[in-house]
């Protein structure tokens, strides 16, 4: 997903999109570990959309620090 799709969720959207994507991804590397990962760019794009969120949901913190 792209940073302006996650913009337009609610918190609770993220924080359930957040918790999804920790479990697949847990999943995945569970496969991987076994030898049944047949996927594996996905894992990537998981860690990805991870990191967009954490981002998009720190944003209100920084927005003030950034007017100084």
């Amino acid at each position: 997903m792209k940073a302006s799709e996650f913009r337009a969720m609610t918190n609770e959207q993220l924080e359930e999109q957040l918790k999804e994507l920790h479990t697949e991804w847990r999943d995945l590397r569970f496969a991987e570990a076994v030898g049944n990962l047949t996927d594996t760019a996905r894992t990537r794009q998981i860690r990805k959309d991870i990191a967009r969120i954490l981002t998009v949901q720190s944003e209100p913190e920084r927005k003030p620090q950034a007017a100084n």
